[in-house]
């Protein structure tokens, strides 16, 4: 990735025109773009714009930074050199955060689409982890289908690959954070995250669960050019850096209200930015977004996938970090970036639940509404059909629907006894497979 180029020193160019008495014209420039919503530009793209009010694309971009710098307010993350990080809440930011807050915390938009429906939730939560867990590896390299994911997950077996090892990692992470939610953020508890999303990846095994330290020379580079794109702090200012990090996640000695998301998206980068592992700093960084999430009551979370809309635009993800960073610490690069994030996953798990429930539900009135079956027994139809080499066990059809053995063992054996699954033995369990002619059997 091309490292962007540094805008100019705002302050110099705002000075001159306080000389020249065009101050008026710069606080009048600053006002009109500060009310846009369509946009937050940084200087590498603002100055293939057309200056305005009379002023040059220099000044002009003087005059943007002007107004954002009198409405930012610091936070405790440093830089390099010790200049604290800022943000503002714009106005396209308040928009985002109330839909975040009307959905994530059980809005009548969620229950629409059925999510809160006991019989369903569980699978929804399931795939959503796996999800999670495929994507956010895949964003750091792994070579895993989804369909391979997912019978990974489904029949429990050991990763074959180191690949697979990091999905089933993330996805044991996922789960983790579910149980953990509650805690607070402590050096102990960001280890054990990061041991849980790198067991088994990492080259030196000995750095799993360990922060670096001195010996390690770790520098963020672009793949292609081998340009360093990012420095962390030395290692010996992490424990203080990690304390200051813990009290902001936990709001200690914190005066004021900070939106929960914008802590949480806050969290995320800090952990980028600090990078205080050797390797799996951006798995750890997505997790703790999550347990910040939960933390703070936002329940939908469990459900939809950032990795799955990062990974769709990686560039812009690792180019909003850069934004930030080469911007006078202006957090609102990434935080917009996040928000918009979140909002495409929730409105892709919606998407998702329709298509879901309509696929179910068209399988159900094929088969009539008085065939039986229930919601799992369903899907495992509908996915049979579409799969006819597939194998089922209890354990996986346990493992996909986050039930009980026995209720497991119930809904396979009623499928066999109906004569639409056959049964035979792996080693000492029990795998059924499709009968060769389902969809006639099914009438689909």
């Amino acid at each position: 990735m091309k490292f962007p180029r540094t805008p100019p020193a705002w302050q110099t160019l705002m000075d001159q025109a306080v000389q020249a008495g065009r101050a008026n014209e710069f606080l009048q420039f600053g006002r009109e773009e500060s009310q846009r919503t369509d946009r937050y530009l940084h200087w590498e793209d603002f100055r293939h714009k057309a200056g305005g009010g009379g002023l040059t694309i220099e000044e002009s971009w003087a005059a943007i930074r002007m107004s954002r710098a009198f409405r930012s307010l610091p936070i405790s993350l440093l830089d390099l050199q010790d200049r604290p990080f800022t943000f503002f809440l714009t106005q396209r930011a308040f928009e985002i955060l109330h839909e975040i807050d009307f959905y994530c915390g059980g809005g009548i938009g969620v229950t629409e689409v059925g999510l809160v429906q006991e019989q369903t939730r569980d699978r929804y939560y399931i795939d959503s982890v796996v999800e999670e867990a495929l994507t956010s590896s895949q964003l750091e390299g792994a070579v895993v289908t989804r369909s391979e994911a997912r019978e990974l997950i489904r029949l429990n077996r050991p990763p074959a690959t180191g690949h697979e090892r990091m999905v089933m990692n993330n996805y044991r992470t996922m789960r983790l954070l579910a149980e953990i939610k509650n805690e607070k953020l402590t050096p102990e508890l960001i280890l054990r995250v990061h041991r849980e999303v790198t067991a088994g990846t990492l080259k030196d095994p000995k750095t799993e669960g360990r922060f670096r330290e001195a010996r390690h020379d770790v520098r963020l580079e672009d793949d292609e050019s081998g340009e360093v794109l990012h420095t962390p702090p030395a290692a010996e200012k992490l424990p203080r850096r990690i304390a200051r990090l813990c009290e902001f996640a936990n709001e200690t000695g914190v005066g004021g209200f900070l939106h929960p998301v914008i802590r949480s998206i806050v969290l995320h980068f800090w952990i980028a930015y600090d990078h205080p592992f050797v390797d799996g700093n951006g798995r750890t960084a997505r997790a703790l977004f999550y347990w910040s999430m939960l933390r703070h009551r936002f329940w939908l979370a469990e459900f939809f996938s950032i990795s799955h809309e990062i990974l769709k635009a990686p560039k812009q993800y690792y180019r909003a970090f850069l934004h930030t960073e080469t911007d006078g610490n202006d957090l609102n690069y990434f935080i917009l970036h996040q928000l918009k994030i979140i909002r495409a996953s929730i409105s892709s798990l919606q998407e998702y639940i329709r298509r879901k429930q309509g696929e179910v539900e068209a399988l159900r009135q094929r088969l009539g509404t008085e065939s039986g079956y229930n919601h799992r027994q369903l899907a495992m139809l509908k996915h049979a059909l579409k799969h006819p080499s597939a194998s089922y066990t209890v354990s996986g059809h346990q493992a996909s629907h986050a039930i009980s053995n026995q209720t497991a063992k119930n809904d396979l054996t009623a499928l066999e006894t109906r004569g639409l699954l056959g049964r035979g033995k792996s080693g000492n369990a029990f795998v059924f497979t499709p009968v060769p002619d389902l969809a006639g059997k099914l009438g689909a």
